[in-house]
């Protein structure tokens, strides 16, 4: 238990805990591609009268019921393509349409059990469409839309259940020739088949989540690498050109860092790149970013014009270089600076490798001026 409680505490508060911006960015793709498959789907149920058609086994009640609720799902499918498709990500939209699949779902089995109760509660091929909405939910790699699309089906379904059981009033109206007989059994086992459905979901979309973490994080700073950066700045950029405000790139760089790696060793040079990102954190403030490019280059991205943005790269480079690193107690602390070039969206660029390139050449321009300052203009 020492072992599988950690795990399981890290597992449920991961699971419950927004995600990122690039968690987001990324189940909005997931939600394009779920609205795809949906629309896909929907139509390929029309098929499904035409099977039990041809193996003797449609029957009306089900049949009509089934069409109905095929001809709403095409109808309302195509419509949240459309606002998936829109370039603006609407986030309550992944929570709609799971909301929509569950109670869709639970309409059909609904329409079955106004003529056979026994129909709502053991049509295998309806029911199993809450299957299928708990696992699509994975695609849109938020832990909570897992638990909630699965308690919804299990409340849903477990609401309908209770209504036919306390509405039949007499137990011939719980049997059906084609479905067999309704049993407060046959409802245990599909609400304990949904339980294992989600959680097994929910582990599909932790496991997505620490995939992504892992491969988008430095392991010696914890902080975003490049490829989180390239994959999250156009969305930081969409965000900015839609509010308005502005956006600015500082690319850092770490004054003689190969000194300190040449005179006390790697490992303290690890330590002094810590020590380095701990100051910057210091003069962080809300909305802005830091990440590690490699080596003892860093980013931070602000919503602040260039302005701003220089004034507060300057108190943060006052402050790397009043706090110098120690590498062992009692040791001489060794005095740290950087150097660092702004550029700013749209001003400078339009994307991410236009805006490192001109920030690149004002940080090279702050190197050849004597390197320990900012520099946001070209002079």
């Amino acid at each position: 238990m020492g072992i599988i409680g950690p795990d399981l505490r890290e597992f449920w508060q991961q699971l419950r805990a927004p995600p990122d911006a690039l968690m987001l960015e990324l189940g909005a793709g997931g939600e394009l591609l779920v609205a795809k498959l949906r629309a896909g789907l929907s139509l390929g149920l029309l098929l499904l009268p035409l099977i039990n058609l041809a193996t003797g086994e449609f029957t009306p009640n089900e049949g009509v019921a089934g069409m109905l609720g095929v001809i709403a799902a095409i109808a309302l499918s195509q419509a949240w393509l459309g606002l998936a498709r829109k370039p603006r990500h609407y986030r309550w939209l992944p929570w709609a349409t799971a909301s929509y699949d569950v109670s869709l779902i639970t309409l059909v089995l609904v329409l079955l059990a106004t003529d056979s109760p026994a129909a709502a509660i053991n049509s295998m091929v309806v029911w199993a469409l809450y299957l299928l909405a708990i696992v699509m939910t994975a695609l849109r790699n938020d832990g909570r839309l897992t638990l909630y699309t699965g308690a919804m089906a299990m409340l849903q379904y477990a609401a309908l259940a209770l209504a036919i059981f306390l509405l039949a009033n007499a137990p011939e109206q719980l049997a059906s020739a084609d479905y067999g007989s309704a049993r407060v059994s046959n409802v245990l086992q599909r609400l304990f088949l949904l339980v294992i459905a989600t959680l097994i979901t929910a582990a599909v979309v932790y496991r997505m989540q620490r995939l992504v973490e892992l491969s988008g994080s430095d392991g010696l700073t914890g902080l975003p690498n490049r490829t989180l950066l390239v994959h999250r700045f156009p969305g930081l950029a969409e965000d900015a050109r839609e509010n308005g405000s502005s956006l600015t790139l500082c690319l850092i760089d770490l004054d003689y860092f190969h000194r300190i790696n040449d005179e006390v060793g790697h490992q303290a040079g690890d330590r002094a790149l810590r020590h380095a990102v701990g100051v910057l954190r210091g003069g962080m403030e809300e909305g802005d970013w830091l990440v590690r490019l490699g080596g003892e280059e860093f980013v931070l991205v602000m919503p602040l014009p260039t302005g701003r943005a220089w004034e507060r790269m300057e108190t943060i480079r006052r402050s790397m270089s009043t706090q110098p690193f120690a590498p062992e107690v009692g040791d001489d602390p060794m005095r740290m600076t950087f150097s660092a070039g702004i550029a700013s969206w749209p001003q400078d660029g339009t994307d991410l490798s236009q805006l490192l390139r001109r920030a690149d050449l004002r940080l090279r321009q702050a190197k050849l001026e004597g390197r320990n300052r900012v520099v946001a203009r070209e002079t």
